[in-house]
């Protein structure tokens, strides 16, 4: 496991970099953030280009800052002091990392390890919450990063106490959904872990992901690609998913 060690380490105003910009905190943070607050992101935060296996978040050092993913793909989860992780679930940027250790304080409860190549964005606690103090929006738009969090979380432990393995993939699959189809009416999700990680990631072994994968073939539902999924039927998999659709 490589320890977090910068590549770069660059103002986030830097304009060559794809992190920067009012589109990234919009990503983050929601739509319609005043100029004026995306300036101060901008000035605090501290970007950072990392390589795959690099130990992004450490559970045993004391969290002071809040941690964000613009681009590339983290895995959260433990690492044991004999070495190696065990990861727990996955993290595509741009995404929040851990928003909340630092506003607790002690350690982070998980570990954070980049998949691929990432670009990691530290924010400062102490500044952020000055910034909070100025801007009342800000404030209330890490409020409900924090409560989506917990949603989410919450979620995850439902589906592993009452979803069999089949029903917690298709979760998992239509979690990675992009937000538009393809010209064939598709949707693709990239396999960009493991497959021992993800099958880690849903309490079952890479033996019983396998199966899954080909009965969900068989039924029709997706289309296994190499390193990808296309799924062919989104109503059918998000009924596999228990996912109620929008009245």
């Amino acid at each position: 496991m490589r320890p977090l060690r910068s590549r770069r380490a660059v103002p986030a105003a830097d304009p060559t970099l794809a992190a920067g910009g009012s589109a990234f905190w919009a990503a983050v943070l929601g739509p319609g953030l005043t100029t004026e607050i995306v300036v101060e992101l901008q000035e605090l935060a501290l970007v950072r280009e990392l390589p795959a296996g690099s130990l992004l978040v450490s559970s045993r050092e004391p969290a002071r800052e809040l941690c964000l993913i613009a681009r590339g793909d983290a895995a959260l989860g433990s690492v044991p002091a004999d070495g190696g992780f065990h990861p727990e679930r996955s993290v595509h940027g741009p995404a929040w990392l851990d928003a909340a250790s630092a506003w607790v304080g002690g350690m982070p409860a998980q570990d954070a390890v980049a998949v691929s190549d990432v670009v990691l964005i530290t924010l400062p606690r102490a500044e952020v919450q000055a910034l909070m103090q100025r801007f009342p929006e800000l404030a209330r738009r890490l409020v409900a990063t924090l409560a989506q969090q917990v949603q989410s979380l919450t979620l995850a432990t439902h589906d592993l106490m009452h979803k069999d393995a089949e029903g917690r993939f298709a979760a998992w699959l239509l979690q990675r959904c992009p937000g538009e189809a393809g010209d064939d009416g598709s949707l693709t999700v990239a396999l960009n872990e493991r497959k021992r990680d993800i099958a880690s990631q849903l309490a079952i072994t890479p033996e019983t992901l396998s199966r899954l994968l080909r009965q969900l073939s068989r039924k029709g539902l997706i289309a296994v690609m190499g390193y990808s999924v296309k799924v062919l039927d989104l109503a059918e998999l998000r009924a596999l998913a228990g996912v109620r659709s929008a009245a």
